[in-house]
């Protein structure tokens, strides 16, 4: 079948579209939305950052890479136990959502601006289960989606979703990550 000449056309441009670097940034006009506004249209406020409840650092950068320490909720949690018994799988992943608020929170106070971040390159999820908990990667789902609101495709990362016995003060999810950095400006 031989297409007209403006169909051929049509189709050229959808395949340059396609394979264009544009293609891989967030749709709806969100591209020139900084990660904030495209929180903040979606529902979602950054909290206060927590300070460090032990001998530690919330954030630590090394060159270009932004390491988190285990974040659970910011301020109060909202909820306490292990996913499967005191909480549902819901209230789980509600909770992972929140702490990915909490980190991003700490994200900008330790590099100052969220668009700095260029992508996530790794998520530990660790979610306070019962012994045949088997759902983590729908708890961690939580956490996942607030970065792909925030920074596209460039907020899926290699990403772990384990059980754990036990989570510090019963709180039902802790969260590690790494991040890449853009250069400072």
């Amino acid at each position: 079948m031989k297409l007209s000449p403006f169909r051929t056309l049509v189709a050229c441009i959808a395949v340059l579209l396609a394979n264009s670097p544009m293609a891989a940034e967030p749709t709806s006009g969100s591209a020139t939305l900084s990660p904030e506004q495209r929180l903040a249209t979606a529902g979602y406020h950054l909290p206060a950052p927590d300070p460090p409840v032990a001998n530690f650092a919330n954030a630590v950068q090394a060159g270009n890479l932004l390491f988190f320490a285990g974040h659970g909720e910011c301020g109060h949690t909202m909820k306490f136990g292990k996913v499967g018994a005191e909480l549902t799988v819901e209230e789980g992943r509600r909770s992972a959502e929140r702490v990915a608020l909490c980190m991003l929170a700490s994200a900008k106070a330790a590099v100052g601006d969220l668009s700095r971040i260029e992508r996530f390159v790794r998520i530990f999820g660790m979610v306070n289960g019962t012994e045949n908990f088997a759902e983590s990667p729908r708890v961690m789902d939580g956490f996942s989606n607030v970065m792909t609101t925030a920074f596209g495709d460039a907020g899926k990362a290699a990403r772990a979703a384990v059980v754990m016995q036990s989570l510090p003060d019963r709180i039902p999810v802790e969260v590690e990550a790494i991040a890449l950095l853009r250069p400072e400006q």
